[in-house]
């Protein structure tokens, strides 16, 4: 098996990176066999491709989720890789379990009570008299 496993979308809440903050990200090698694409669909056209990165990042996009490697970006390169016996890939990783606990680290807001309960009202009635009790 090339992947770790599939997936059709992302376990994870959309973390809201740029291009522009991926491309701050330091590129690293995986392997093939760590990675879960989040994505069932492969284009051909674009894996047989020479110049499908032409205008968009060189490296995939791997986002750290629950101690999993998601591939976000790069499925095409990744099955290339495969497809010439590579079992690596270069890519930038978003650490979002370390983002999540730094960010809750730093939040100072605490919930020391809970809620309180959800009040629901009777909708009116559209048209016609309203009796009140």
């Amino acid at each position: 098996m090339i992947f770790k496993g599939v997936r059709d979308g992302k376990p994870y809440a959309d973390h809201g990176l740029t291009s522009r903050d991926w491309a701050q990200l330091p590129p690293q090698q995986f392997r093939l066999d760590q990675l879960t694409p989040i994505t069932t669909v492969l284009a051909l056209d674009k894996l047989l491709s020479e110049d499908s990165t032409f205008y968009g990042d060189l490296f995939a996009h791997i986002v750290r989720y629950q101690g999993n490697l998601y591939l976000e970006d790069g499925i095409h390169r990744a099955v290339r890789s495969a497809l010439r016996n590579r079992t690596i890939i270069h890519a930038r990783l978003f650490d979002l379990d370390e983002h999540l606990a730094r960010t809750n680290a730093e939040s100072d807001v605490e919930i020391t009570a809970p809620l309180p309960p959800v009040v629901t009202y009777p909708r009116p009635r559209v048209g016609g008299a309203h009796r009140i009790d």
